[in-house]
């Protein structure tokens, strides 16, 4: 008697929580609005493709197989950026069974307007994205403010994204795999929003409002709720193919999409299974994952812990969010005043021979500079 009294009060107290934290988390638990249908831009004719050079107050940073250009006040992040990318790069190469991203620009912007500037000409990103992959030129667009929000999204998660779009697209030789496979694999490997995945995995279950994955093949829901479950859906599916026992044969079929085959015939000859099956057994894995018997059976204290994770985790989005948007301006505005100090000095003749502690030489035109010990000095 006593255990079933301790199941039911832990399912009352579960489904409290989520009403009560519901007003508070929606914007963390709903599918959120930085997924957009696609963030893949396809460029027919990539020779002819122009790309606008840079504003003068972007830096430069090349590490061989990948250089970023940025707005100068934001180099430390941007190093933090090439380091991170550095080490997932190698992840990347392991899941896809073959070295990936040989050359790759990376183009991070203030705002959405100065996105559309650092874009290819007559390819500009669409107009919800704080990313874009073109695969076919090697480059990665981002915005330092999301278009909807104006929040400050985050730059690590959002460039594993789109540098998974990139290494599947060079893994796979430009070959056709299922618009699915694609985002749920940028999305599975970014590791981006997984408290309000699994919120909206368990959702779907429930409502039995799970998409075909043959539906998700030819194009992404517009209604926001069924955008949420498409994205949720694709990345676990992709997870389900990249279980531990099953890696290698995720890099076999990489391979023989690479090689030409068909994405069906492929997922046949590495898995023995087609499309139909493997949703199949992916719905059955899922059914218990996030089915009711694991609320009924004392999983009430779980979904508790999930609500109480994801209040955190929108708190802490948001105040991050709101902090680097802060220092991004404080840094733009000393670096405004800096140029403006240089500009002034110029003007007066003080410039020459004079040491320059406060300005890289990105923000000095026409004079000649080297960094010594962290130090610019100018060539005379």
């Amino acid at each position: 008697m006593v255990p079933r009294v301790a199941r039911l009060l832990a399912l009352v107290l579960a489904l409290l929580a989520l009403v009560w934290v519901r007003p508070a988390v929606a914007q963390a638990l709903e599918p959120p609005a930085a997924l957009p249908p696609h963030d893949v831009a396809v460029v027919v004719q990539p020779a002819a493709a122009r790309l606008p050079p840079p504003p003068a107050e972007f830096m430069r940073l090349d590490q061989g197989w990948l250089a970023i250009e940025a707005p100068a006040s934001i180099r430390d992040r941007v190093e933090a950026l090439a380091s991170d990318a550095q080490e997932f790069r190698a992840q990347l190469a392991s899941d896809l069974g073959q070295p990936v991203l040989g050359d790759v620009l990376v183009r991070i912007a203030r705002n959405p307007a100065q996105m559309a500037e650092l874009s290819p000409t007559d390819a500009p990103p669409f107009e919800y994205a704080s990313g874009m992959a073109y695969p076919s030129l090697h480059l990665i667009l981002l915005s330092m403010q999301a278009p909807e929000t104006w929040e400050a999204p985050d730059l690590k998660e959002t460039l594993r994204h789109e540098l998974t779009h990139l290494a599947l697209d060079e893994a796979v030789g430009g070959h056709h795999v299922p618009r699915w496979f694609n985002e749920g694999l940028a999305i599975e490997e970014s590791g981006e929003h997984a408290i309000g995945r699994f919120k909206t995995l368990w959702d779907a279950t429930i409502s039995h409002s799970l998409l075909p994955l043959a539906d998700l093949d030819r194009s992404f829901p517009s209604d926001r709720a069924q955008v949420g479950i498409a994205y949720a859906e694709s990345a676990d599916v992709v997870r389900f193919l990249m279980r531990n026992d099953d890696r290698a044969r995720f890099g076999s079929l990489i391979e023989r999409v690479r090689a030409g085959a068909a994405f069906d015939r492929a997922l046949d000859d590495a898995y023995d299974t087609d499309v139909r099956k493997l949703e199949y057994e992916w719905r059955d894995e899922v059914s218990h994952r996030y089915g009711l018997v694991p609320v009924l059976t004392g999983g009430g204290a779980l979904w508790t812990l999930i609500a109480g994770l994801a209040i955190v985790a929108f708190v802490k989005r948001r105040r991050r969010s709101k902090v680097k948007l802060a220092e991004w301006a404080r840094e733009e505005a000393e670096m405004d005043a800096a140029l403006v100090a240089a500009r002034e000095r110029t003007v007066a003749g003080e410039t020459a021979g004079v040491l320059e502690d406060d300005l890289p030489p990105y923000a000095k035109p026409g004079v000649p500079v080297i960094e010594h010990d962290g130090r610019w000095y100018t060539l005379h």
